[in-house]
């Protein structure tokens, strides 16, 4: 008896998840079966755009939706949502491929932890940083 009520309590968890393709948004947000999604535990920084001119259109957007939109590519992504914005949107832990969307961006340097975020983001981050990849590896104009 109790085998089939986890069957049941699995099957109600899993039914919440959003899973179909998803289309990165130039703030680095994901709409993903028509819904809004920001990624679980990060802040993606403005950068400027950057194009990629190898693909036919051409396409341009902030290098950290460049970076997104290249690793979901034509996967289907898997969000768990956490909790809903006022806005409407869905913050959520989103996977493609088995891999945490959030920690592949701030893996590469393309977002920032949040200070709620798990450990294991500001350690990415940290490392990030160390590497001098991503926003870390930007040269910045002086004001004058």
């Amino acid at each position: 008896m109790s085998i089939l009520l986890a069957l049941s309590v699995a099957t109600k968890a899993s039914a919440t998840d959003i899973s179909s393709y998803a289309f990165v948004q130039d703030d680095g947000s994901l709409r993903v079966d028509g819904r809004a999604i920001r990624l679980f535990g990060i802040y993606i920084p403005q950068t400027a755009q950057s194009c990629r001119l190898f693909e036919r259109p051409v396409t341009c957007a902030p290098r950290a939706a460049l970076a997104l939109d290249f690793k979901i590519g034509a996967d289907f992504v898997h969000c768990e949502p956490m909790m809903k914005n006022v806005d409407g949107s869905i913050v959520a832990r989103c996977r493609v491929s088995g891999e945490d969307l959030s920690a592949y961006l701030l893996e590469r340097g393309w977002a920032l932890a949040l200070p709620d975020a798990p450990f294991e983001y500001t350690a990415l981050e940290k490392i990030a940083r160390h590497k001098g990849v991503g926003v870390w590896g930007l040269t910045l104009e002086k004001v004058r």
